[in-house]
């Protein structure tokens, strides 16, 4: 065992400037695949926390224009959602479908307290959606069912306006606004990034809008679903209760429009896992050029080596230890060169994490426990890849041509 490690060690020292330049290249293949998975695995973890969040479990509709004639109707017929439509789906479709709600928009308008005012317009929503939408709150609390029942006159601010508002430190918790020439009070104070939404109770809203059933949209939270396919049916049932309700060709997809985030959301997961995949292969590519150079230095040790292989031939050494010692030092220039590319690549990858901790769109990109497992396996094989030809060819070796050569 200590013959074979001198025996590495001085293949190492002998060829000092090519197993640098080779072994270089090792450990950027190493690196740059552990950099590459770390921040793929990051992306992935973002995208499945924003596939698993309640509001992403959704099927949203929107009015739209007829495209094709049905039933004496001639195309171009606008198709406007109702009220009814929300609780007709929630009862045909009690398998899949966990709730129906909707928002109403008012006009924009200007927001006042006191001197101080904002142009916004308001958003009237169920208590389900404020729930699942991703917003933190800062103080008080969301619209509840109680709001719901009583038409109140209460809202939610974003931090910002209530700090414009109520300068300098933003306490609008129960204090009044102006709103449609109402008064209303502030109940919640929520953060949330790229969100100003003024959120008040959805029947509120319509009340103020003259109790209209016309709704600009539909939000459907699904439930018992697992497939991409089970989404896309349960929104094909959706267009058809809808399509007769509404009198159109349930083909017809520009009658009404659908965003259907549940299926969406899984095709982005298979699109991430094909990401891996294909990180994977450009590593492993990238890896394939160290590779390579380390067994054109095996090549170069076996001929400097000649004469030794022959002598050791000519005692009795069998052809197996030959090999074995041949693959082994190309096993171990692969795996040294190959764990400072796993170091390094560890400490570059949670140095992005660090820089990116605040980033939507990764989350603890870091490389796991079984991906060091792989990748080291990965290297015990590339060595004994790298060194298998070198060593078959130092089978090759004739005693007497050797010590001839000498």
């Amino acid at each position: 065992m200590f013959d074979l490690i001198n025996e590495i060690l001085q293949t190492l020292r002998h060829n000092k400037l090519r197993t640098a330049l080779t072994g270089f290249a090792v450990a950027w293949g190493i690196f740059m695949l552990i950099v590459l998975l770390g921040m793929g695995n990051g992306v992935t973890n973002a995208f499945k926390e924003q596939a698993m969040d309640p509001g992403s479990q959704t099927i949203n509709v929107w009015g739209g224009r007829t495209s094709k004639p049905y039933h004496g109707y001639r195309e171009g017929r606008r198709i406007t959602l109702k009220g009814a439509d929300m609780e007709n789906i929630a009862d045909e479709h009690s398998g899949f479908v966990n709730s129906v709600t909707s928002t109403m928009w008012g006009n924009s308008g200007a927001i006042s307290a006191g001197t101080k005012s904002i142009s916004e317009s308001y958003c009237g929503v169920y208590p389900q959606q404020l729930q699942t939408a991703s917003i933190d709150l800062v103080a008080g609390r969301l619209i509840n069912d109680r709001d719901m029942a009583a038409k109140a006159k209460v809202v939610i601010l974003p931090q910002t306006y209530a700090k414009q508002l109520f300068p300098p430190d933003g306490n609008a918790l129960g204090k009044r606004v102006g709103i449609s020439g109402l008064s209303w009070k502030v109940v919640g104070i929520y953060d949330a990034p790229w969100n100003r939404n003024i959120y008040i109770p959805f029947t509120t809203a319509k009340m103020i809008h003259g109790n209209t059933d016309d709704l600009s949209d539909m939000s459907i939270m699904l439930k018992n679903l697992e497939t991409e396919k089970d989404g896309e049916e349960a929104e094909k049932s959706i267009r058809a209760t809808l399509a007769g309700r509404h009198d159109f060709n349930p083909e017809d997809e520009s009658a009404v429009w659908t965003w259907n985030q549940f299926s969406q959301g899984l095709k982005g997961l298979h699109a991430i896992n094909i990401l891996n995949a294909s990180i994977w292969i450009l590593g492993l590519l990238t890896l394939l050029s160290g590779i390579v150079g380390i067994s054109n230095i095996m090549f170069v040790s076996v001929k400097e080596r000649t004469h030794e292989i022959g002598i050791r031939r000519a005692i009795g050494a069998k052809p197996r230890s030959i090999l074995t010692q041949v693959i082994a030092e190309s096993v171990a220039i692969t795996t040294l060169f190959g764990y400072i590319g796993i170091v390094t690549g560890i400490l570059t990858t949670q140095l992005l994490n660090y820089l990116f901790q605040d980033a939507e769109i990764i989350k603890n990109a870091s490389v796991s426990l079984n991906i060091a497992v792989e990748v080291t396996i990965v290297l015990i094989i590339a060595g004994a890849m790298a060194g298998l030809f070198p060593a078959l060819k130092a089978l090759k070796v004739k005693p007497v041509e050797a010590l001839r050569d000498e």
